[in-house]
């Protein structure tokens, strides 16, 4: 079991630190680009957004995760637990959303001349500000409501039924109710990936 752990630390302990490496070198780039005089191209805004929205998810799934991988459980606080699983679905459903605008607003762009796509062209980047804005706006308010079914591993609080993350756990409902938890959580990423 030991030897298992490890792994899954290492594992983790990977994927946290080439994420944040590269989310990282990207953030440097927009930043030295911002020093120079380069015309910024409207997929620009919507990168911006998705490196935050990936160390959002990052740092707030991939570092405690790999702490409770490697033995570490009880660190975080019932709000720290609750503020850090907030801030991890919300990071996760921007990024979703950026990539699903930048899809949709490339696909725009590249489209031919004569298509009916092509008076979109010309109003598609005034749009994409508000649209990322929206984005995450409507994260913040669908997963407001994740947080008051969590509670730290510290919590002294005698439940029986109730899903352990290793450094969190979650108060488990009647199959029903969580059944439309579920639906409502994950009703903006499968409108996100049909468009």
């Amino acid at each position: 079991m030991v030897k298992r752990d490890l792994a899954i630390g290492l594992i983790f302990l990977t994927q946290t630190t080439v994420g944040i490496l590269g989310n990282f070198s990207l953030l440097c780039h927009y930043i030295i680009l911002s020093f120079t005089e380069y015309r910024w191209r409207s997929t620009d805004f919507i990168h911006k957004h998705l490196i935050v929205a990936n160390f959002l998810a990052l740092l707030c799934k991939g570092v405690p995760q790999t702490m409770a991988a490697f033995g570490w459980k009880h660190f975080l606080s019932d709000i720290g637990c609750k503020l850090l699983l907030f801030l991890h679905r919300v990071g996760r459903g921007v990024s979703i959303g950026s990539i699903c605008i930048l899809s949709v607003y490339q696909a725009i762009t590249i489209s031919p001349g004569n298509s009916r796509w092509a008076e979109l062209k010309v109003k598609a980047p005034k749009y994409l500000s508000p649209s990322i804005f929206l984005c995450w706006v409507l994260q913040m308010l669908v997963n407001i409501i994740f947080p008051m079914y969590l509670m730290s591993t510290l919590s002294d609080k005698n439940i029986t039924n109730k899903k352990d993350f290793g450094y969190c756990s979650s108060v488990r409902h009647d199959k029903i109710r969580d059944s439309l938890n579920a639906v409502l959580l994950s009703f903006p990423d499968v409108v996100w990936l049909s468009i």
